[in-house]
């Protein structure tokens, strides 16, 4: 059975109540408090909108408003005054480097010693949060561990002729400056200050990248926060300095951990169903070839290339894999019995540039020549010689430029490296090429095994680009929810009219086909905001006589659930049981999305995926208080990661803030500033 322990430390104060000295005026450091909590009245004299008054936590002086608060009566309060303690504590460490992040949770970073690279100093990173009753009875700490950051030895002062607006993060005596916003004093002293080494920073300095390692981050994660535990925060040094007792690790009651629906990981494939994609496809062959039109693909690439690509990818999706991989001989279906499609190479269509210089400007002089044959569909092939990371390239943006040309000729496209072609591990891509390609050209390699249901799932995610002023978010449209797309489009964040008119055309065209919508469900790549993101869409609903169309809107965080971590102590990887899940807020969960569905699955290092955090809200809360309105939610979160047909590998985010963000990460190379009609229809992103 599972044992699964949150990184949560519950603590109790040593005392409940405590007299501070408050002010009128903001300064720098100080904390809020809302005036209700000091004062019977408002004062005449004070300007009615400065609602709040400040302190610094030091004895009175002259000014100021002595009262005694009571921790839980004021508890944004009590988050402020421990912050301030554990701050404080942690800067009296010598070598630590301290300070409040952008939500105010303290950072830690403590320099690993056993590192001793020359060039920079490396620094592990926790993160402390102080909350009240989300998963306690009481005040908890939540202990997390993000990861490393890398510090450079030389100091500005050691650093001539450098371009200073590369600067981004500066470490000075323990805390961290934005460069652009130091303070004067602070840059005077320039042999006290080092640049925190982002990415474009490493490549100045000849710093290798971070390598991407895949492996299981359970145990290391585990093993960091436990050892910050020991060393700093269960110690007689902390506690005093806080004024709290610490507990161990919170370990969640086994009546307070839920599970998904059973068999709510089942795929429908043409001839039965299967939870794992990569075997299910194989088995009962992909859901739904695409009939409609011929299919047929054809290749971009260099001149130099042809021999490569007729010997390797046109050799495999014609006959098949039969070769070795690592010493031993592997098979593989070709791309027609793998996907149960036909289809041609129409080699009259062939696209081939002379230099690398000037691919785009080769591509698109070719492609104003090309006429589609009636009744046909098109694929692109696109064999280039430049890698994704290559992005000092001049024509590194031909991926992007290409693939909008196609787009506007109602052709999508799959893009190959060609380094990659002549590599044993492409036996290992092939599968996710050929799902994708399916897709592309309009088939369905799976899809959920579940009842059919008359709502409306719209997935919205976002992606910024480096540098960028604006986010871009991608929206995806599913009818039903069975897991079958039938709509894309883009905006900048700042354009939430545009994302309410892209979902009032499709309420509009459900109606129109089912007759009724029993309710929208929203899938949010973030906490929504009522009044900015959601209100539009509602003045929308009003607009077209569906104000009472129930909104549902589930928030799913984007990134892996750092902040907030559960361990099954009970399993030698630490991971628990996919779809499991636990509340950890109000209408807050923790929802473990992974492969592991017994007790003692072997899994591989790819298939430790982190847990992902959901929140859900309603325009009716009454639909958000029934448990088995939020277990079905959740369930649906849970099944939409299954439906990712860009790999045969289970993801733990669902598609429906999936996709949009990989439209949304694409789009903004686009020339045009919208998407053609076909771009709206097809998969062309995957």
């Amino acid at each position: 059975m599972q044992q699964i322990q949150l990184n949560i430390i519950p603590f109790k104060q040593s005392v409940d109540k405590k007299s501070f000295a408050f002010y009128g005026e903001k300064q720098k450091g100080f904390a809020p408090i809302y005036w209700e909590k000091l004062l019977e009245t408002f004062p005449e004299d004070r300007d009615a909108a400065f609602k709040n008054y400040y302190t610094d936590f030091q004895p009175a002086r002259e000014g100021a408003i002595e009262k005694e608060i009571v921790f839980t009566e004021a508890l944004t309060f009590s988050f402020h005054y421990y912050r301030h303690l554990i701050l404080n504590y942690f800067k009296s460490i010598e070598g630590t480097i301290v300070f409040p992040n952008f939500t105010r949770d303290i950072e830690v970073w403590f320099e690993d010693k056993t590192s001793l690279n020359e060039i920079y100093r490396l620094y592990d990173n926790f993160t402390i949060k102080v909350q009240y009753k989300q998963v306690t009875d009481g005040y908890e700490l939540v202990l997390a561990y993000n990861g490393t950051h890398k510090i450079l030895r030389q100091s500005l002062a050691d650093i001539t002729d450098f371009d200073t607006d590369k600067y981004n993060l500066i470490n000075c005596n323990g805390a961290l400056y934005k460069y652009d916003k130091m303070p004067d004093d602070v840059k005077q002293y320039q042999e006290t200050l080092f640049p925190v080494l982002s990415n474009p920073l490493k490549k100045e300095f000849n710093v290798e990248p971070d390598e991407i390692t895949i492996e299981n981050r359970y145990k290391p994660y585990l093993r960091q926060i436990e050892t910050f535990y020991r060393n700093y925060i269960s110690t007689p040094d902390f506690t005093n300095a806080v004024g709290i007792s610490v507990e161990a690790f919170y370990t969640v009651e086994n009546g307070n951990i839920y599970q998904t629906s059973r068999k709510s990981n089942e795929l429908q494939f043409l001839e039965n169903t299967h939870i794992n994609p990569g075997l299910g496809i194989i088995l009962h062959k992909p859901l739904k070839a695409f009939t409609k039109n011929h299919v047929k693909l054809f290749f971009i690439y260099h001149k130099d290339d042809g021999d490569l690509i007729k010997d390797t990818f046109y050799e495999y999706i014609t006959n098949g894999w039969h070769k070795a991989v690592k010493d031993k001989i592997k098979h593989s279906k070709n791309l027609n019995n793998y996907i149960n499609q036909p289809y041609s190479v129409d080699k009259t269509k062939r696209i081939v540039f002379e230099s690398t210089d000037t691919i785009f400007e080769e591509v698109s002089a070719q492609l104003k020549n090309f006429v589609p044959a009636p009744e046909t569909t098109y694929v692109a092939i696109y064999i280039t010689p430049i890698h994704k990371t290559n992005k000092d390239h001049p024509q590194h943006n031909a991926y992007y430029k290409i693939k909008e040309l196609l787009l506007h000729k109602g052709i999508s496209s799959q893009v190959v490296y060609k380094e990659h072609l002549s590599k044993e591990d492409f036996y290992y891509f092939l599968p996710n090429i050929y799902v994708a390609l399916l897709a592309k050209i309009g088939g369905i390699p799976w899809r959920l095994a579940r009842t059919h249901e008359e709502e409306i799932i719209i997935g919205i995610g976002a992606f910024k680009p480096q540098g960028a002023k604006h986010r871009f978010l991608g929206s995806a449209f599913c009818f039903s929810n069975e897991g079958i797309f039938e709509g894309f489009d883009c905006f900048r964040d700042d354009e939430p009219i545009m994302l309410a008119g892209s979902i009032q055309n499709a309420v509009e065209q459900f109606i129109k086909k089912n007759k009724k919508a029993e309710r929208i469900i929203i899938h949010f790549y973030k906490e929504i905001s009522d009044k900015k993101e959601l209100q539009p869409i509602l003045d929308m609903l009003q607009t077209i006589g569906e104000i009472d169309i129930p909104v549902i809107v589930v928030t799913i965080n984007k990134t892996d659930s750092k902040e907030l971590m559960g361990f099954d102590m009970n399993s030698s990887g630490r991971m628990p049981i996919s779809g499991s899940y636990l509340k950890v807020g109000f209408n807050k969960f923790l929802l473990f999305n992974n492969t592991r569905y017994e007790e003692k699955d072997t899994l591989k290092a790819r298939d430790y995926h982190f847990p992902i955090k959901v929140s859900i809200k309603a325009t009716n809360n009454e639909l958000v208080q029934d448990m088995s309105v939020i277990r079905e939610l959740i369930d649906q979160v849970y099944q939409f990661s299954r439906m990712y047909w860009k790999s045969i590998s289970q993801q733990n985010l669902p598609v429906t803030t999936k996709y949009p963000e990989m439209v949304a990460e694409i789009f903004p190379h686009f020339e045009y500033g919208t998407l053609p009609p076909f771009g709206k229809e097809n998969l062309w992103f995957l």
